[in-house]
C-alpha cells in the first residue's frame, strides 16, 4: 500500500516532527500503566546514578540555541550545555546515546554519534520494519541501533534500561518528549533541541559540543556541502519562481513551505530558492510556525502562482492527484510549467533525505 500523504496540523505551538501517517496523537505520551511504577523505580535509581544525573532543571528559557559553556576547545570534561530547556552538565564524553526523537536520530547517525537506541514509529507507511525512517533505517540497522520504544509512545522504563549517558529529545512534534524532561534528566543528562526552524546542519552543530564530536560534525557538513555543490552544478534552475507544497488533495488545506523553513535552506543551496505564498483571499491566521503556512483549498488554488511547483512528501501518484483536480487545472505549473514530486521521504529534511531530494532535482532539471 502506498504511504499516505501527510496532513500537517495547523497548531501554532508544536511542529509536527512526523506526518500523521507515522502515528497519532501529535504529541508523545507516557504509557499510563507504567508511569507510577517507573517513577518509583527512578526515585530508587537516583541514588545509584547520581553521577549521571548532572542535568540542571529547566531554566524556563526557551528558543535558545544549544551552546557549550566550557571545555569545548580543549576537550575537557565535564562541560555544560545550554539548550532549549535550560543547562545540562555532561560529566564525560558520551559513549552511549539514546534519542527519544525519531527525527533527530537521522542527524545523530549522520555525524556518527554513539547512538545505541532510538524511539521508533509504527512500521509501514514510510517507516521500515523497525519503525525507523526509510532514508536511514538501513544505516541504523548496520550500526546496531535498537528500538528504544515503538509507536512514539514514551516508555521511561525502556529509557532507564538502556543505561544511556546522554539523552537527546525534541522540543516539538509527534516525537517530542519535552513534558518528560525532568523525568528523563533523572535517568541521564538530557538536552532538548528544536528542529522546526533549523536545518539538519544547524542541529548537528549544536550536538557537536555535547558529544565531543565537533571535528566529526565539521567533516560531515563539509562532505555534505560538497555533494550538494556537485548536485547544484548539474541543475539548470528553472525560470521564474519556485514553490514547495504538501498537497493533501483538492478538498484539503495545502501546506506551503516558507522561506524561513528547513526546506528552503536546502533548496537555496541547490539554486532553487522558494518564494512565500501570496494571500489574494483571506489572510491566514497568525502562526508561530516558520516552516509551513496553511491555506484553504480555495486560497491554495490562487496562491499557486509559481511556474515550478515542488511536491513535498510526494510521488507520481501525488502529482496525478494535483493534475486531475479540476480546481487546480489553471495553475501555471500545469500550463507550461513544471510539477516535481520530491519523494516520499522529503518531508523530514536530514542528511539522508536531503541527498535524496538533491538527486531527484538533478534528474528533473539536469543541465
Amino acid at each position: 500500500m502506498r504511504p499516505w500523504t501527510p496532513k500537517i496540523p495547523r497548531t501554532n505551538t508544536t511542529f509536527p516532527a512526523i506526518p500523521q501517517r507515522f502515528g497519532d496523537p501529535m504529541t508523545t505520551s507516557v504509557r499510563p500503566s507504567r508511569l507510577l511504577k517507573t517513577l518509583g523505580a527512578l526515585a530508587l535509581a537516583l541514588g545509584l546514578t547520581a553521577s549521571l544525573a548532572a542535568c540542571a532543571p529547566a531554566s524556563g528559557s526557551t528558543g535558545e540555541a544549544t551552546t557549550v559553556s566550557d571545555g569545548a576547545d580543549s576537550g575537557v570534561w565535564p562541560r555544560t550545555i545550554t539548550h532549549e530547556l535550560g543547562k545540562t552538565t555532561i560529566p564525560a564524553q558520551p559513549k552511549k546515546v539514546v534519542s527519544t526523537s525519531l527525527t533527530l536520530t537521522g542527524t545523530l547517525l549522520a555525524i556518527d554519534a554513539p547512538i545505541a537506541a532510538s524511539a521508533a514509529g509504527t512500521p509501514g507507511n514510510g517507516l521500515d520494519k523497525n519503525g525507523f525512517f526509510d532514508q536511514w533505517g538501513e544505516v541504523a540497522s548496520k550500526r546496531g541501533v535498537d528500538v528504544l520504544y515503538p509507536n512514539l509512545e514514551l516508555d521511561l522504563e525502556s529509557v532507564t534500561a538502556a543505561k544511556p549517558d546522554l539523552i537527546v529529545i525534541s522540543m516539538t512534534g509527534a516525537d517530542s518528549t519535552k513534558d518528560a524532561y525532568e523525568q528523563l534528566s533523572k535517568i541521564a543528562p538530557t538536552i532538548a533541541l528544536n528542529y522546526s526552524t533549523q536545518s539538519w546542519e544547524d542541529i548537528a552543530k549544536q550536538l557537536g559540543p555535547a558529544l565531543g564530536l565537533e571535528k566529526q560534525v565539521d567533516e560531515t557538513i563539509s562532505d555534505f556541502s560538497g555533494k550538494i555543490a556537485e548536485a547544484k552544478a548539474k541543475i539548470a534552475a528553472p525560470a521564474g519562481n519556485v514553490q514547495a507544497v504538501v498537497f493533501n488533495g483538492a478538498q484539503e488545506d495545502t501546506a506551503f513551505a516558507l522561506t524561513t523553513g528547513p526546506h528552503n535552506a536546502l533548496l537555496t543551496e541547490l539554486g532553487l530558492p522558494i518564494t512565500n505564498p501570496e494571500f489574494p483571499g483571506d489572510k491566514p491566521a497568525a502562526s508561530d510556525r516558520k516552516d509551513f503556512q496553511f491555506l484553504s483549498a480555495e486560497n491554495a488554488v490562487v496562491s499557486l502562482t509559481a511556474p515550478t511547483v515542488l511536491l513535498v512528501s510526494a510521488d507520481d501518484a501525488t502529482k496525478e492527484k494535483l493534475v486531475s483536480a479540476p480546481a487546480f487545472a489553471n495553475i501555471p505549473a500545469l500550463n507550461g510549467g513544471t510539477v516535481v514530486p520530491l519523494g516520499l521521504n522529503s518531508f523530514r529534511i536530514d542528511y539522508y533525505s536531503a541527498l535524496e531530494v538533491a538527486n531527484t532535482l538533478v534528474n528533473a532539471f539536469r543541465a
